[in-house]
């Protein structure tokens, strides 16, 4: 069984999420051979703050 985890920043619609897990869903089935209802899709959001990104030295 196919599991992907998209972690990204929250914002997305319901139906921008439900496009992107469709993609991800096909191009399992059309590379991997993976049956449709054997892929797995899920998203993690967080918000910007919870993450901490060092600013690039100069």
């Amino acid at each position: 069984m196919p599991f992907v985890e998209v972690h990204w920043f929250a914002g997305r619609t319901d139906e921008q999420k439900a496009e992107i897990a469709k993609r991800i869903e096909d191009a399992l089935v059309e590379v991997a051979g993976a049956p449709p209802e054997h892929c797995w899709v899920k998203f993690s959001d967080s918000e910007k703050t919870d993450f901490v990104i060092p600013e690039p030295e100069e």
